[in-house]
């Protein structure tokens, strides 16, 4: 059942340990059987309530999973063996398309705001027990989220917006609740749910967002939470769109419970309009880093929602972290209104990439998608066999298995680092790649 391997313990804690720890190290593969409980209890010589409370802490962990009578096994994908695990080596002379980064050259200088930074800071360092969020920030971030059409809430930082997420999904939901989460979707998000011991319900996605139909199911199941990337959706290039959050709304609408997350990690690099569906239900939250327009080691995330979200998250973040640094505070303060981003040059150029990518790949007659931000999802029959051919051709690019639950495969291909005269070749190798049996496939 186990090969080689023996779990050990006489407390649940140290046979979860001695479970994850074979998981970890590989010991235990992915899919792998564990013992029944029973069975387990007497070659440990301890009560089978104990081996329960070990399996339960497992589950919640996100590292195995149980089916009834079918028994417990390690998850295929468990928490502790990341989707971004899956990255391949990219041999040297190889375009690398895989990487999901911004353009470097498109990011702004941080030497001078760093130093008036530090100027700042020099003038009154701050102390313990002082207000978490610089008021000059939290009104600049006030009034962009105004000016988005944001419902009106309080403004609370956190380190990165998957730390954001993370901190409210915890803020609300228990272990065994279940989370509808885009389907293709950002991997980080599908391997931290199953982390905190909660279930995916994944939700089919277009051009427009998630498809209404797909919600709608996933709430008839007992979705507790719905998380949705507002633009530049990873891998996928989706942005909801305004008829497409209206219908959302009006669905929600009739589940006033439901946890609303919008991820508006795409800020200040698209041009399209923000359509939030937060305000409909009595919890929701929206967060917008600044990693994709003004550096991903600036590690700062706006966070805003209902009152009662944005109080647990920030009395809980008090007991952890306490604060993001006054320090980097200061310096996104200056990149803000110093205008260090032309946030519509910005736009415009991954949008010229990407959009001649697609438009190069349909010309070729494969089918491509990519209506925002700097990702194009190309469908595909057979990832393996793709991704192989474009690596001997000299491209390399990302698996779509890294970003599925249920859908169909399909690769992902980031436009940041592309040359407007590479879309041709690119999009040759794509097209030869591309088997005939696998164009016109769809994703949704």
């Amino acid at each position: 059942m186990l090969g080689d391997y023996r779990i050990v313990g006489r407390r649940a804690a140290d046979i979860a340990a001695s479970v994850e720890a074979g998981v970890g190290a590989g010991a235990l593969a992915p899919g792998a059987l564990l013992p029944p409980m029973r069975e387990l209890a007497a070659e440990l010589g301890v009560n089978p309530n104990t081996v329960a409370a070990a399996y339960r802490t497992l589950r919640e962990r996100g590292v195995i999973e149980t089916d009834g009578r079918r028994g417990s096994r390690v998850r295929a994908r468990p928490s502790s063996a990341p989707r971004d695990a899956l990255r391949m080596a990219v041999p040297a002379g190889v375009r690398d398309l895989t990487e999901g980064n911004p353009d470097v050259s498109l990011l702004p200088s941080l030497e001078g705001p760093l130093a008036a930074a530090a100027r700042r800071y020099a003038q009154a360092p701050p102390l313990y027990g002082q207000d978490p969020v610089d008021p000059e920030l939290a009104r600049l971030a006030r009034a962009d989220l105004d000016a988005d059409g944001v419902p009106a809430g309080p403004v609370a930082l956190t380190s990165g917006a998957l730390d954001g997420i993370e901190r409210v999904l915890a803020a609300h939901l228990r272990p065994g609740d279940a989370v509808a989460v885009e389907d293709p979707g950002w991997g980080s998000v599908l391997d931290l749910v199953p982390a905190l011991g909660l279930r995916v319900l994944p939700v089919a996605v277009d051009d427009d967002g998630p498809q209404v139909h797909a919600v709608a199911r996933a709430l008839e199941a007992g979705a507790r939470a719905l998380v949705v990337t507002a633009r530049a959706q990873n891998p996928t290039g989706a942005a909801v769109s305004a008829q497409r959050a209206g219908e959302l709304r009006a669905l929600l609408a009739g589940h006033p419970e439901v946890l609303v997350i919008d991820d508006d990690h795409g800020h200040a690099i698209v041009d399209l309009p923000l359509q939030p569906l937060g305000g409909v239900t009595r919890h929701w939250a929206l967060v917008r880093s600044v990693a994709k327009a003004y550096g991903p080691d600036l590690r700062l995330a706006v966070l805003t929602g209902d009152a009662v979200t944005l109080d647990r998250v920030r009395g809980r973040q008090r007991l952890g972290p306490g604060w993001v640094s006054r320090l980097l505070q200061y310096a996104v303060v200056e990149l803000w209104t110093s205008g260090a981003v032309d946030r519509s040059a910005v736009a415009r150029s991954y949008g010229e990439r990407r959009d001649g990518l697609v438009a190069a790949l349909r010309e070729r007659d494969v089918r491509a998608y990519g209506r925002s931000g700097m990702n194009v999802w190309v469908p595909v029959a057979d990832e393996t066999g793709v991704v192989t051919r474009l690596l001997a051709a000299g491209w390399a690019v990302t698996a779509g298995a890294r970003f599925r639950v249920e859908s169909p495969p399909g690769v992902r291909l980031t436009v940041s680092q592309l040359a407007a005269g590479e879309v041709p070749g690119l999009a040759d190798a794509v097209a030869a790649a591309v088997r005939p049996g696998a164009i016109g496939v769809r994703y949704v």
